[in-house]
């Protein structure tokens, strides 16, 4: 959606570890999502944080991507852009993106939590009740996602409706929930699959009905990082099961990953939506650098 009224939009996202791709980082994907549905014209800049860009000096000192670009204002703030986001970006000539229903914006939200313990502890002993908890928040997101939200009853209908097959979280559409948590949820994925050989069961249909919903839309998918990012990221903090110093024989195996697909040399800065997609398929935690690696506070 191009209008020459409009204030030039550029995001500033981390950069991956060749200083150019899209880097991991869960913050520079939800605003990616949140301007990508938006449908308004911007420009994506991957910084390189590793090599100090002046632009950071000049824009946002002393700040980290992710960070807006809004005419001449700065923002950097994650929580306070989405906020700007909606209310500068609103009805009718941009869609609201803020769920309904309260519930939504805190579904899931002890997912990741459980997921740091899990990939951190290094004791074998602890590993299946640390699993277990994961295992139980994933449990309570998948019961929310096939939980009917009030719009899906009909009182007036003698039929009483128990379960739901909506796609997202709030509903037919993705929403700023959705922006938060999916880049979490892709984390996960990837990092247990990488160092616990551990994948979302299949039993948990809501939740898979979920993210493949979520991966089938190009708003989530083109903007994740390739799975290799997130295994670089997180190759100093998950943290391989130590079974010589527990005098415990091996129940887990690691089964290491190849390199994902790399994106063909993309150019430092893209426009939406040309930016390349992966081929890969499929609260905030801003004060602890090991649940997101390469943020500091």
């Amino acid at each position: 959606m191009s209008d020459a009224s409009q204030p030039k939009v550029e995001l500033f996202v981390k950069a991956g570890s060749d200083g150019q791709s899209i880097g991991n980082c869960p913050f520079s994907q939800r605003l990616f999502m949140v301007l990508w549905l938006k449908g308004v014209t911007f420009d994506v800049t991957t910084v390189d944080m590793k090599r100090k860009p002046d632009i950071l000096k000049d824009l946002a000192p002393g700040a980290q991507p992710p960070f807006l670009l809004y005419g001449s204002e700065v923002k950097t703030d994650t929580n306070k852009i989405e906020e700007f986001l909606e209310e500068n970006l609103a009805p009718p000539k941009y869609p609201r993106l803020a769920a309904r229903n309260p519930e939504s914006n805190t579904a899931g939200m002890d997912v990741f939590s459980k997921f740091s313990a899990y990939v951190k502890n290094s004791n074998p002993q602890a590993n299946e009740n640390l699993e277990k908890g994961l295992l139980k928040a994933l449990k309570k997101l998948d019961d929310y996602l096939g939980s009917p939200l009030p719009e899906e009853i009909d009182e007036n209908s003698a039929d009483e409706v128990t379960s739901s097959s909506r796609p997202f979280l709030d509903g037919q559409e993705l929403t700023l929930a959705d922006c938060n948590l999916l880049p979490k949820l892709h984390i996960v994925k990837v990092v247990c699959l990488k160092y616990r050989n551990f994948t979302v069961p299949q039993s948990l249909t809501n939740l898979w009905r979920y993210l493949n919903a979520a991966y089938a839309r190009e708003e989530f998918s083109s903007t994740c990082p390739i799975d290799e990012e997130i295994h670089i990221a997180y190759s100093s903090v998950a943290k391989a099961l130590n079974f010589e110093s527990n005098n415990c024989n091996p129940s887990i195996h690691l089964h290491p990953l190849g390199p994902g697909p790399g994106r063909g040399g993309s150019s430092l800065k893209q426009r939406c939506p040309d930016f390349p997609h992966p081929r890969h398929f499929l609260q905030l935690f801003q004060g602890d650098p090991e649940v997101f690696p390469g943020r500091e506070t």
